[in-house]
């Protein structure tokens, strides 16, 4: 099926287009949802329409049998690394809005870390130290609202030992009364910084945690099913 697609994004992008009515038969519907597929596929480059003439010719040379005037064997690794720089790029712009936003939001308070920390429910309980390890219910997305991780989906809260997770959550959570929720927004320096967090979590993310603060737990050990976000 990925060559299929692959095939088809070199025959319609060096091709002309021959008209601009929208399509109307099926087949002509199917062909621009194949259209549709490959920019999904090519999303992440951001192309500017002088690059994607570039890339135009490039598929035109191949589907016409010229000689390339590079060796695709020799750019393969420059065409990921231009992927990835591209992702990076967008992920930290887009988590760039969410911390200015963010910071503005009722309550919000932006600590010397880069950290936001914005209280959702005042707890009456009592706040935990660093070395405690804390129960709770936790939503975790990207800046684009993109949902990576929830104790609520999974149906059992997570126990967590602050000084094994990423810098935000040992200093947010420590802010927290028991009973209490807060919205934890996470610069990247205090995340996953440059390398992410294999393919769920993008380089130079900034991260959105809602957590809710159930009890301190006086053991050294986490709960087998706590998945919440370690170093």
């Amino acid at each position: 099926m990925r060559r299929l697609i692959i095939v088809a994004l070199i025959t319609l992008l060096a091709t002309p287009a021959f008209a601009a009515d929208p399509p109307k038969s099926e087949e002509e519907k199917t062909l621009y949802a194949v259209g549709l597929a490959i920019a999904r596929q090519i999303a992440v480059f951001n192309f500017s329409p002088q690059e994607l003439d570039m890339v135009k010719q490039g598929l035109a040379d191949a589907t016409e049998g010229k000689k390339p005037v590079v060796e695709l064997e020799v750019y393969n690794k420059k065409i990921q690394e231009l992927a990835k720089a591209r992702l990076s790029a967008k992920v930290a712009a887009a988590g760039k809005i969410v911390l200015e936003q963010s910071a503005k939001e009722k309550g919000a308070v932006k600590t010397d870390s880069g950290l936001i920390y914005i209280p959702l429910g005042e707890g009456s309980g009592a706040s935990p130290a660093a070395s405690d390890t804390v129960k709770v219910n936790y939503r975790g997305t990207l800046a684009d609202g993109t949902e990576f991780d929830s104790s609520y989906k999974r149906g059992q809260p997570a126990e967590v030992p602050l000084n094994a997770v990423i810098k935000c959550w040992t200093e947010g959570v420590q802010k927290m009364k028991v009973g209490g929720k807060a919205k934890l927004v996470c610069p990247s320096a205090i995340a996953y910084g440059e390398n992410g967090a294999g393919p769920v979590i993008p380089p130079n993310a900034t991260l959105v945690f809602e957590v809710e603060l159930l009890d301190i737990v006086k053991t050294p050990e986490a709960s087998p099913a706590s998945t919440a976000p370690a170093k």
